[in-house]
């Protein structure tokens, strides 16, 4: 299958870009360790975007792999994963801030170090949604792609910190025309004291139609009404 576009994003890196429906976006990290968190949202409406909490407990999950789906508040499917090598993303943990740097890995700045300063989440999407015309206000949950976070018995998150390997690959379907925020940032519960940021390959190819025996619909009842939602909507805007 043809690739239609690719990009790396550096350590520290952002991106942020319209993706129209019925494409796979696949992600590769270069190397062991990677963690790139994502934010999406309706690429038509971005007042509609992904909901942590229905996408988790309408799929009884509190991570995310093949078979689920990214769903919005609208209670619609944006992204389908269709594809992962790793079986765990993290929904939980949530992206760096300039105070959580600063205080982890020592105070950098763009004066002092220009494009080898520690960059946070948190700027990285302020950054790339003030490029959509949104702000503060429109950051939510991130998907953290490439890591693994859960809760031991006593209730702490725990990050594992071999969990993603090199050459680990992840792939989403758009299931909407969505607009897709990503940041090469270190996850916030990575215990490793240097800035853990690894290089990710990103590929955007055409999608296959959809099948009646696909993983990501049938995979759960919920799923389903999903995307009756989705092409209902799709259905009335024609």
């Amino acid at each position: 299958m043809d690739v239609i576009w690719n990009t790396v994003i550096e350590a520290g890196g952002k991106w942020s870009g319209r993706i129209s429906r019925g494409k796979l976006l696949r992600f590769t990290a270069t190397e062991a360790g990677a963690n790139l968190a994502l934010m999406l949202y309706n690429a038509d409406d971005l007042t509609e975007r992904y909901n942590m909490p229905d996408t988790l407990k309408a799929q009884y999950t509190a991570h995310l792999t093949a078979g689920h789906t990214l769903m919005s508040d609208n209670g619609r499917v944006l992204a389908g994963i269709v594809q992962d090598d790793l079986g765990w993303h993290d929904t939980i943990g949530g992206y760096t801030t300039r105070a959580h740097t600063d205080a982890k890995y020592g105070k950098t700045t763009y004066q002092q170090l220009r494009n080898e300063w520690l960059r946070s989440g948190q700027e990285n999407f302020a950054v790339e949604l003030t490029r959509s015309g949104m702000g503060l206000r429109d950051m939510m949950p991130v998907v953290n792609l490439f890591s693994k976070v859960y809760c031991d018995d006593d209730g702490a998150m725990r990050h594992v910190p071999d969990h993603g390997s090199a050459g680990a690959s992840v792939t989403l379907r758009t299931e909407m025309d969505v607009l897709a925020v990503l940041s090469n940032t270190p996850n916030p519960l990575d215990a490793r004291k240097h800035y853990p940021s690894v290089p990710v390959k990103v590929e955007i190819l055409e999608a296959e139609p959809m099948r009646e025996d696909d993983l990501c619909l049938n995979h759960r009842a919920e799923n389903r009404r999903a995307y009756e939602n989705t092409w209902s909507y799709y259905a009335l805007i024609k």
